[in-house]
């Protein structure tokens, strides 16, 4: 998918990308960590050399650990994070473009940290991701809410595959689940304090859900619904 626009300061934009030939991208807990811990040091205006910041390495599979990042002097933000959901073969971002060409810099030192460690860590050569990524502008506000129940929404096909097509069976099950999973934004908008929570920047979005309850009842709404065909996100999956 070829981006048509520019990134224009202050708007927002959904990015995702997927492994190569549709590969998997996280083969073990420690992937989607160190993945992670990426968004958190690549989003800053000031090199980090990770070795030298962290000898004995990053988190690994424990993501309690993250609180060890808070250390890193990252100089100022790159981009502001508003949600984001990691799956076996691709990943889904909300971003708000902070600075000329921020979130192009910032998907850069990801992306590319990223490949790096993974082709070391299993032994492999060539790309890993299937392209540039790919980004769609959340023009109106509408959109751009409905991207919060998209993104976290996600993980879900892992408990119901075809609950899009054929709807869920129990919803409380569901929003237990999703709760559970580690890799998400979605237990950070229920209220649960976690040290992943430093990757967020909520100021920075529309404050739709002020209270807890209200992002509840907003997912378990979308729960009800099956992602619309032509979808621009289809083609992460």
């Amino acid at each position: 998918m070829e981006r048509k626009f520019e990134f224009s300061i202050g708007e927002f934009y959904h990015i995702f990308n997927r492994g190569n030939d549709k590969r998997m991208i996280f083969d073990h807990p420690r992937d989607y960590a160190r993945f992670l811990a990426l968004l958190y040091l690549c989003n800053g205006t000031t090199p980090i050399n990770i070795r030298d910041q962290f000898p004995r390495g990053l988190p690994s599979g424990n993501l309690g650990k993250f609180d060890d990042l808070k250390q890193v002097d990252r100089g100022k933000e790159l981009v502001a994070v508003g949600a984001y959901c990691l799956m076996p073969n691709h990943f889904h971002l909300l971003l708000q473009e902070t600075a000329e060409n921020s979130i192009t810099k910032f998907l850069g030192k990801v992306l590319t940290a990223y490949s790096m460690y993974y082709n070391k860590r299993y032994g492999r050569t060539g790309k890993l991701f299937e392209g540039p990524f790919r980004a769609v502008h959340a023009s109106d506000d509408d959109y751009l809410k409905y991207l919060f129940s998209y993104i976290h929404l996600n993980p879900l096909k892992f408990l119901y595959p075809e609950w899009r097509e054929k709807g869920v069976e129990d919803t409380e099950r569901a929003q237990e689940f999703l709760n559970r999973y580690a890799y998400s934004s979605y237990a950070d908008y229920k209220g649960d304090a976690r040290p992943e929570g430093i990757l967020l920047n909520k100021g920075a979005f529309p404050q739709y859900f002020d209270e807890n309850e209200r992002f509840e009842d907003f997912i378990n709404d979308w729960i009800q619904f099956s992602l619309p065909e032509g979808s621009p996100a289809r083609g992460a999956e």
